[in-house]
């Protein structure tokens, strides 16, 4: 069975609710998790708006993400702990959004959802049991996987109408028909403290840098491999073949697929850094219908809805992080 019809099942609340890494989640605790202590000797690992995440929570979240082939650096270690951390703080900012803006699932649509993916599971001669134990998790935290689910579902229904999807579908027909196009890229980084001046300076010269390549005074590929901050620089800045959506950020691709065969995008910026793109190949894929296919659209629809409303919450909420 496909990623996408056990999340539209409501398979796992992390897949629906935190996006990314399904496989990696903490078991979800049936009671509301604990609030801060303000005098606690030990800091949690991470403090999501009061509610903390503990540091049981990160390990249980680490031992379900897999024992690595090879020994991790210290470096790699605590790279491993960030991404589970921002996997966990993304669930525990969403629980508390459906807590305020979702009615509660009633027990009845539970036990309803929870027969629907039993019944699923026994097309693989699988049971629930065998769900449990390959997630690593209890019945109770399924369970609650499951309610968060529906309550999501619920929600979305009162903000997505079939208007939305099919206007969805319009601005993103050339992902549904699995266009590709091929880029190269020159990226000068930004990092996080970035002063004004230290971005006015990078679009400067990739202002310049520009000029002199549509003037052809520079190859293309040879500018990349010695300006690009990437590690794509010593392949000429090529990206590979990438589609409409969900392969790159969103600025990235929006003006590769606007730019056409060896045409320079102006400077586009990402969370990355600063880009100038240069298309070198489009496929043309095969016309989609929308009739056929509006329930996967309403599905990207939603989960794009869902990245954005995390954002918001990242940016809006007090998250506070200390790792161990």
């Amino acid at each position: 069975m496909s990623r996408r019809k056990w999340i539209l099942a409501g398979l796992t609340g992390a897949a629906v609710l935190a996006g990314s890494a399904a496989s990696v989640r903490a078991q979800a605790p049936a009671a509301a998790p604990p609030k801060a202590a303000t005098t606690a000797a030990v800091k949690p690992p991470a403090v999501v708006n009061g509610e903390i995440i503990t540091k049981a929570d990160l390990d249980a979240a680490i031992k379900q993400a897999g024992q690595s082939p090879v020994t991790l650096t210290e470096d790699q270690r605590r790279g491993q702990q960030m991404q589970v951390m921002g996997i966990l703080v993304d669930e525990m900012l969403m629980k508390q959004f459906l807590a305020k803006n979702a009615a509660a699932a009633k027990p009845a649509e539970i036990d309803a959802r929870v027969a629907l993916i039993s019944a699923e599971l026994a097309k693989e001669k699988k049971t629930l049991a065998d769900l449990y134990k390959e997630g690593d998790q209890t019945e109770a935290a399924f369970r609650a996987d499951v309610a968060r689910t529906l309550q999501w579902e619920a929600y979305t229904k009162t903000k997505v109408s079939d208007a939305d999807v099919e206007q969805y579908y319009k601005v993103n027909k050339d992902f549904f028909d699995k266009v590709m196009v091929r880029a190269s890229h020159i990226v000068l980084r930004l990092p996080p403290n970035a002063t004004e001046a230290d971005r006015a300076k990078a679009r400067q010269q990739l202002t310049d840098l520009r000029a002199q390549l549509v003037a052809h005074k520079i190859d293309f590929a040879e500018a990349a491999k010695k300006y690009s901050q990437c590690p794509t620089a010593p392949n000429g800045g090529d990206v590979g073949l990438i589609p409409r959506k969900m392969a790159v950020d969103e600025n990235f691709a929006r003006a590769a697929f606007s730019t056409p065969v060896n045409g320079i995008s102006d400077i586009v910026q990402t969370s990355y850094g600063l880009h100038l793109i240069k298309v070198t190949e489009r496929k043309p894929g095969e016309p989609s219908d929308f009739s056929k296919i509006k329930e996967d659209v309403r599905f990207f629809c939603v989960d794009e809805m869902r990245m954005s409303l995390l954002n918001d919450l990242r940016r809006t909420g007090q998250i506070e992080v200390t790792l161990p």
